[in-house]
């Protein structure tokens, strides 16, 4: 499974590329706002930035609900750079928009899915990536990672192309349940990741390795 981090902050973008394992970054408007990210100008640049630092995909955004304005703002962020995948909404025009820009060669995220068939018709308008919400379905009592899971068999079913990819990752649980669960994306915030590494076991044989290796060499 791919690991994407889900953040605007280069700090964080950097350290999880450091690390080894990032395979591409998501962000939106919400996340560019939070790291000071103002003005057209400034969002273009801070999404090449981005693009700068990692290897793999950068989800960027269309602002419009409309049909022709998720057009023009999609080129416009596809243009920005070729690691560039337009994010676009699961909504009426959205779909338009994905076909639309797919049948350019543009790569497209839709996103804000929250049932399977909300993602049969973005794979079937040809999303590289459709984005379930599994914490936002979580906070409505409904199961997120179930959503992932039908998804995900739906894809192998019919061969679709398009990618799950994971999204309002709240925690580590939801990381290994996501692998469970066929997702071919996790996006996530960096500690989620992080925690992958911890585990009681792992911190108790390092502190006995090395009391043993002290004993050894004292």
């Amino acid at each position: 499974m791919k690991f994407f981090i889900d953040t605007a902050n280069l700090d964080q973008i950097k350290e999880a590329q450091d690390l080894g394992v990032l395979d591409g970054v998501t962000t939106n408007p919400s996340l560019m706002a939070k790291e000071g990210i103002k003005g057209e100008k400034n969002i273009k640049q801070h999404y090449v930035d981005i693009c700068d630092i990692v290897d793999g995909d950068v989800s960027a955004e269309v602002i419009a609900t409309d049909f022709d304005g998720m057009i023009s703002e999609g080129e416009e962020l596809a243009a920005l750079h070729p690691q560039i995948v337009v994010k676009v909404p699961c909504t009426k025009d959205g779909i338009k928009a994905v076909k639309y820009l797919s049948s350019k060669g543009i790569r497209t995220n839709c996103t804000l899915i929250f049932s399977v068939g909300q993602a049969l018709l973005a794979a079937k308008a040809g999303a590289t990536y459709v984005s379930p919400f599994v914490g936002r379905l979580d906070d409505i009592s409904t199961d997120g990672i179930e959503l992932i899971r039908q998804i995900a068999d739906m894809n192998n079913y019919y061969g679709f192309d398009t990618q799950v990819l994971a999204a309002s990752i709240r925690h580590t649980m939801h990381i290994i349940q996501c692998v469970e669960a066929g997702a071919d994306v996790a996006t996530c915030p960096l500690n989620a990741i992080t925690g992958l590494l911890k585990h009681p076991l792992t911190d108790k044989g390092l502190e006995q390795f090395l009391a043993d290796y002290n004993k050894l060499n004292s």
